[in-house]
């Protein structure tokens, strides 16, 4: 990758941090842990691959994304505010009353949002549908979404992978975060979907392996998927939960919850001393 680029990436991807940070700190609640670890992977898709449109949002051939773990909506949100399809400032409305920007995310009310989503199994549903019909309708947009490891335990999703490999849906790519943590624990004691490659492999999928925060890996990962030609493609990437701030990496207590003041601060030095030295 382009050195220059990397480092706008890196940029971009610490903004959508702290902009993470900031709305569920205001909101007193939400999902820190999976919104850090899929930062940098957002963060490239909105900045560099997607075909989307602030000043058009609802464009019939722009690409899709759907947020299948749908509570970690901070990472959204904060990728949409800071490509411009509203602006920034809002993100400290996440989950107040008469705010659009709800738990989870909802395509009626917030621009750029592609599909309502938050429980678990069901967008990645939603995805293979837009990949069809982009198929029947002869459109050329292709269609991305975000999957939990923990969500992958739900049943939906497979019944989701069985269909998309029958299409024959190349133009459907699932990006499986795979950070280790849900909220009841390690996903491997919880309920183990291990091995997660040979799963998708045998229900017909092309599957990539790429490391979710380095941005040489996220290009060469999605690159390779656009050369896939009669398969679906999953790219499992290896994350850590939190990413970003330190005390709450690799942590399951920050699966689900918000900092409070002194650790809303702390939050924010760390980022805000990361952009420094980046921008510096």
């Amino acid at each position: 990758m382009d050195e220059l680029l990397k480092k706008q990436l890196q940029i971009t991807a610490c903004k959508v941090r702290m902009g993470i940070i900031e709305g569920v700190y205001n909101a007193k609640s939400g999902h820190p842990g999976g919104s850090l670890s899929i930062a940098d992977t957002l963060t490239y898709l909105y900045f560099n691959k997607l075909n989307v449109y602030p000043e058009n949002p609802t464009l019939p051939d722009r690409d899709r994304f759907v947020l299948s773990k749908g509570h970690t909506a901070p990472a959204l949100y904060s990728v949409l505010a800071h490509r411009g399809f509203f602006p920034v400032e809002e993100l400290k409305t996440l989950r107040h009353i008469g705010s659009r920007l709800q738990g989870h995310p909802d395509m009626k009310h917030i621009p750029g949002v592609d599909m309502s989503t938050g429980s678990l199994g069901q967008g990645i549903s939603a995805a293979c549908g837009m990949a069809l019909s982009a198929k029947l309708s002869s459109y050329t947009y292709k269609v991305y979404a975000i999957l939990g490891d923990g969500e992958i335990e739900e049943g939906q999703v497979w019944e989701a992978a069985m269909f998309a490999a029958h299409n024959k849906l190349d133009n459907l790519t699932a990006i499986i975060d795979n950070n280790g943590l849900q909220i009841d624990g390690k996903i491997s004691d919880v309920c183990s979907p291990y091995p997660i490659d040979e799963k998708f492999r045998a229900f017909g999928w092309h599957v990539i392996t790429m490391d979710a925060h380095d941005f040489d890996s996220i290009e060469k990962a999605f690159n390779e998927a656009e050369t896939v030609m009669n398969q679906p493609v999953a790219i499992i990437q290896t994350s850590v939960k939190g990413k970003g701030v330190s005390f709450m990496e690799n942590q399951v207590s920050w699966h689900g919850s918000a900092p409070n003041a002194e650790q809303y601060e702390q939050a924010m030095a760390e980022l805000r001393a990361q952009l420094k030295e980046l921008e510096g």
